[in-house]
């Protein structure tokens, strides 16, 4: 089995490298475009794969083509523009009173023009050799996989979110995470965790009661919240659920790319080092903890044909009623080597549908836009979007965002 990684320079990467084994993986390819990326993070990869005993090949390339020819999958984490890109998404909406994120709102849809164009380019390349499926885990994963599956790729989007949850309940009640199905629908980063099922048996009541302050201090939102949804909301529900909180922070505070970029810079250096062999603990505060398990579970899955339930982004194709049947949902699904089949789901309830299907109308004018490239149709992705929604604001920040992406 070939498995190619486009954006292999990435510094998630050792997530990836060190869960490999548990694939029988003949031929492993990093490309990236980035030579010092490259040779930082390929040079560490391969004295992880060594220490692994790991026995087919490493390639490290700058040449997609070669990267992709022949994958049997095609693993897609990559960000257009870097971290610079990221702090100007954060940062540009702040004067106009908008908070300032990568995946959501108009900092997300900056993301979304700059980063569509690029993946579907990528996707091209690899359909013209090989009939490989592409795992995306590019943010905004929504936007970007529905761009693919419009373009008729064979591709799955993926998010890291739910499987944390997992594995968190998972060891809290002793049991091995195969046993425990989260529960999580809605859109990608705009999700809410319904249920948790161990055995089949739902717990969540048993967890809201008994460590809803916990919880309710890691989302920063107040416990009632959870109590009154029945529900956990995914941490990026907290920019609309306290959207003045949140914007006070971040005019007051220091952005996360800032912070994001610092680790990257220190995790650089630490993978220079020719002594290691294993990923630093310092990755774990870059942020994708369990992206190993997730994609490469969900890859076993593909190949295998187990039909493990994995939390993917995949068509609704009926699944979540009030949505279009085209629309690219997050939802937990039993993989087979057919693909992802969502499980059945009730409806959301009023409170959660009315913010999703904003949003989900948000996603289709924000691929639109990012493939027309004109500035009505950006103008009318940001009037659509729940946390922006007046001319005024959106005027200024297409002022603010259209000189770099639809440049």
């Amino acid at each position: 089995m070939k498995i190619a990684v486009v954006g292999g320079g990435s510094t998630y990467t050792p997530e990836l490298v060190s869960g490999l084994s548990r694939l029988d993986v003949g031929e492993f390819v990093l490309h990236d475009i980035d030579a010092e990326r490259r040779e930082v993070v390929g040079g560490l990869a391969r004295r992880m794969l060594d220490r692994q005993s790991y026995a087919g090949t490493l390639e490290i390339t700058d040449d997609l083509d070669r990267a992709v020819d022949g994958a049997d999958f095609v693993l897609i984490q990559i960000r257009v523009g870097g971290q610079s890109a990221r702090l100007a998404d954060e940062t540009f909406p702040l004067p106009c009173g908008c908070i300032g994120q990568e995946t959501t709102g108009a900092g997300g849809l900056a993301k979304a023009l700059r980063t569509v164009p690029v993946v579907l380019e990528i996707a091209e390349r690899v359909r013209r050799s090989s009939d490989a499926w592409i795992v995306d885990f590019t943010n905004p994963v929504g936007i970007v996989t529905r761009a693919l599956l419009d373009h008729g790729h064979r591709a799955i989007g993926l998010c890291n979110v739910a499987i944390g949850f997992q594995r968190r309940w998972a060891r809290s009640y002793g049991v091995e995470p195969s046993r425990v199905v989260v529960d999580q629908v809605g859109l990608n980063h705009l999700t809410w965790v319904r249920r948790v099922l161990v055995d089949g048996r739902d717990v969540l009541p048993e967890i809201l009661s008994d460590h809803g302050d916990e919880l309710a201090d890691e989302l920063g939102l107040p416990r009632s919240i959870l109590e009154e949804l029945h529900a956990v909301p995914s941490y990026y529900l907290r920019y609309f659920y306290a959207h003045d909180e949140v914007l006070h922070e971040q005019l007051e505070g220091v952005p996360r790319a800032q912070t994001v970029a610092e680790i990257e810079r220190e995790l650089l250096q630490l993978y220079r080092d020719p002594a290691l062999s294993e990923k630093p603990a310092l990755l774990e505060r870059r942020g994708g903890a369990f992206y190993s398990e997730a994609a490469l579970g969900l890859v076993s899955s593909l190949v295998s044909g187990d039909g493990a339930v994995h939390e993917v982004d995949i068509r609704n194709a009926g699944t979540l009623a009030g949505f279009a049947d085209d629309d690219v949902v997050e939802v937990p699904a039993r993989v087979t080597q057919a693909g992802a089949e969502a499980l059945e789901q009730p409806p959301l309830a009023p409170e959660l549908l009315g913010l999703a299907q904003h949003t989900a109308a948000y996603e289709r004018l924000a691929l639109h836009a990012a493939l027309s490239r004109d500035p009505v149709d950006v103008k009318k992705a940001l009037l659509a979007h729940p946390l922006i929604g007046q001319y005024d604001l959106a005027e200024q920040l297409l002022e603010r965002m259209s000189a770099e992406v639809l440049a």
